[in-house]
């Protein structure tokens, strides 16, 4: 048996070439049962469409993101709603902006603020995660407890607060979400790392020689990581959401007329009374775009649990 066989991970007693094929066939039966869940086909169409919006942003939206066409039809009293105005299909805002172009804008920025501070968390926690899980002991200890200080903190109130120190920027509310979300992702990757020390092929691969870095980065590492990213789907939709809250809190700068989501919900309030639509759009448009992420990355987490999969 060569040594390439020895360290593919089995999962039950094949030997030999034949783990190889059953490590391989893994992915190709969690797409398989993917595709056959309808919740994963509604979130893939509403993710799908949300990335096409915000990526087309420059050629859909009617005007320019801090445009304001409609101000001349402003009135202190009244505001033009959807279907009042033939250019103006979803009304206009307090600043005179086209409602429809700002939250096709706004789909542009809270799809920028949810991947970048999703990245950020995702690198943090998988840098702390590796590392606990990897060499164990003292070292595990001491991250774990840093980890549990940050987890005893609400997410969203760590996110406020890290955000109100940084400043009032789209970068502070990016790395204040991402911030957020490291201890989620190092959890996770530490606990499926440990499961995953006692397996046979890593313990053929000491008996080799290789050494604790090796052993992590080729091995261990690329076989934890399946749960990891399942679960940045799911945070994807929290990071929507949190990026919204954030500026909603007036954390995120700018001008007042910038189209964002949450910033649109903010300089709602005070419409309620004669356009409640000015609050109602963009809100939708964050339960819809949360809600995709959500039936995605759940569809994903079940379709790779074992104790769901069919036998």
């Amino acid at each position: 048996m060569s040594t390439t066989e020895v360290l593919q991970p089995s999962t039950g007693p094949e030997t030999g070439a034949e783990a190889p094929r059953r490590s391989g066939s893994f992915w190709g039966d969690v797409f398989r049962r993917v595709r056959k869940n309808p919740a994963a086909w509604v979130g893939a169409i509403v993710v799908l469409l949300f990335i096409l919006v915000a990526a087309l942003a420059p050629w859909l939206a009617p005007y320019a993101e801090l445009d304001t066409p409609g101000r001349e039809h402003l009135r202190p009293t009244s505001l033009p709603g959807p279907g009042d105005l033939a250019e103006f299909p979803l009304g206009i805002d307090r600043f005179g902006g086209d409602v429809l172009s700002k939250l096709i804008w706004g789909a542009q920025a809270s799809l920028l603020i949810g991947v970048i501070s999703t990245f950020f968390g995702l690198a943090g926690g998988m840098v702390l995660g590796a590392i606990a899980g990897a060499f164990g002991g003292w070292i595990d200890g001491l991250i774990m407890r840093i980890v549990d200080i940050l987890l005893s903190v609400p997410n969203l109130l760590l996110a406020v607060s890290i955000a109100a120190i940084l400043g009032r920027t789209p970068l502070a509310i990016m790395i204040a979400i991402g911030v957020s979300q490291v201890p989620i992702f190092a959890r996770l990757l530490r606990s499926s790392m440990l499961g995953q020390r006692s397996a046979d092929y890593v313990l053929a691969a000491r008996t080799l020689g290789l050494g604790t870095g090796r052993i992590t980065m080729t091995h261990l590492l690329p076989n934890s990581v399946g749960p990891v990213i399942v679960q940045a789907t799911l945070t994807l939709a929290t990071a929507v959401i949190d990026a919204a809250a954030l500026s909603f809190l007036g954390l995120g700068g700018g001008r007042p007329e910038t189209a964002e989501w949450g910033r649109m919900l903010t300089y709602a309030q005070n419409e309620l009374a004669i356009a409640p639509s000015l609050a109602f759009l963009p809100g939708v448009c964050i339960m819809i775009t949360a809600l995709g992420f959500t039936l995605l990355g759940e569809s994903l987490r079940e379709a790779m649990d074992p104790r769901t999969r069919k036998r």
